[in-house]
């Protein structure tokens, strides 16, 4: 590395403390039914406890989501209550970079030695999405009604454009095939499945019972309800909405939460199930690139990334990304002459979905898990965000005396 100093240095995550929700599609399970903040707070109080961590460890409670939920107006304090500890906290949302940026920010609660356990909860529902009403005295409609999801995918204020056109154009300029956006896609759900089949995210993906204001089961959320079983032949039949773009290149909508623990090295080694395995921060790098080429910002914010470190794709032991589209691989595998066959080898967004707040988080426990599995290394983690913004970061993770 160019520069040996870590980024956060004094923060560890402790491994074993997390855990995820599945990310049922929208419309397809119990969570489209329930306040979101209070299943997640109750989800984390789960999860913490079949990881064995009191919730009374917690100094301080990071959440991250990006659509309005009841009582979304306490934030942290309302959600720590779902824990049963009364602790403080705050809430930040960057679109799809929420779920890394609320990680990051836990580091520097207990980097800063503002605190010493930070409990990061990450959620969004976009099932059922709020519809706000917005006083316009400018505009020539005075009160304008915005479906939170719907509305903010279908029209970007910068640039007048859907989401989705920032796919085709980023295609374009990158001369992306479509034959191999097809046969990335398929690669992908290949990989779901077959690490669903390996057992290995039952470290990280928890079954959850959903219950209704009076207590009583609505449902259990045990699979990623939506993923379809595609094949490459229907992926080819399938009619383009912009270039490279289809409904089977794309992620869907879809429901979930995630939570994850940042503490001290120390700490860390006491609530760890597996003490010996220490999980560091290394660098973090985010860029803006030009209006509707969003898919590219990711890979040119891991070019800064590596240049700011000195380190280089052959250095990363797990490559993991956040990909709303597939183009996202492509443009991704060309700049940085990197094979796609060799990431996202648990999973990803494109095939498990797209609830904004916790994406970037289940990506980054199912990376340092699969880190882990391999013996340690370095893991990179990345994925863009609405106003074609791209962030990345590194983790190292050590194993004992490796």
């Amino acid at each position: 590395m160019t520069n040996n100093t870590q980024m956060f240095s004094r923060a560890r995550i402790p491994y074993g403390t997390w855990g995820s929700s599945f990310f049922p599609a929208w419309q397809t399970s119990a969570l489209a039914e329930v306040n979101i903040g209070q299943f997640a707070g109750e989800a984390m109080n789960r999860i913490l406890s079949l990881r064995k961590v009191p919730t009374t460890e917690l100094d301080y409670l990071i959440l991250g989501s990006t659509i309005p939920w009841h009582w979304k107006f306490w934030t942290a304090p309302m959600v720590a209550s779902c824990i049963d500890h009364r602790i403080p906290g705050y809430h930040l949302e960057q679109a799809c970079a929420t779920g890394l940026q609320a990680v990051l920010a836990a580091a520097s609660e207990v980097h800063s030695k503002a605190n010493d356990v930070v409990g990061v909860l990450t959620f969004d529902r976009t099932s059922d999405s709020p519809v706000g009403v917005f006083p316009e005295r400018r505009a020539h409609e005075r009160t304008m009604a915005l479906a939170d999801v719907w509305d903010n995918f279908g029209f970007d204020p910068a640039t007048g454009k859907a989401m989705i056109s920032c796919a085709g154009f980023a295609a374009r300029k990158h001369k992306s095939d479509r034959r191999e956006v097809d046969e990335l896609t398929m690669h992908r759900y290949e990989q779901y499945f077959n690490a669903k089949n390996s057992g290995l995210l039952d470290n990280v993906l928890v079954p959850l019972e959903v219950l209704n204001v009076q207590g009583k089961p609505l449902g259990t959320i045990d699979d990623d309800y939506g993923v379809r079983k595609l094949t490459y032949d229907m992926l080819r039949a399938m009619p383009e909405f912009d270039n490279c773009v289809t409904g089977g290149t794309q992620t869907h909508a879809s429901d979930g939460m995630s939570t994850l623990l940042v503490t001290t090295k120390e700490k860390a080694q006491e609530i760890s199930s597996r003490p010996e395995i220490d999980i560091q921060f290394v660098a973090k790098a985010e860029l803006r690139t030009f209006p509707s080429l969003m898919p590219e910002s990711p890979a040119l914010a891991v070019q800064k990334l590596l240049n700011k470190t000195g380190l280089t794709m052959d250095d990363m032991k797990v490559v993991k990304n956040h990909n709303p589209f597939a183009v996202n691989d492509v443009i991704f595998a060309k700049l940085l002459n990197y094979d796609w066959h060799n990431m996202n080898n648990t999973g990803c967004p494109l095939v498990w979905g797209h609830p904004q707040g916790p994406t970037l988080t289940r990506v980054m426990i199912e990376a340092l898990e699969e880190a882990v599995s391999l013996g340690g290394g370095y893991v990179l983690i990345f994925g863009c965000a609405a106003g074609d913004v791209g962030i990345a970061a590194i983790l190292k993770v050590t194993e004992g005396k490796k």
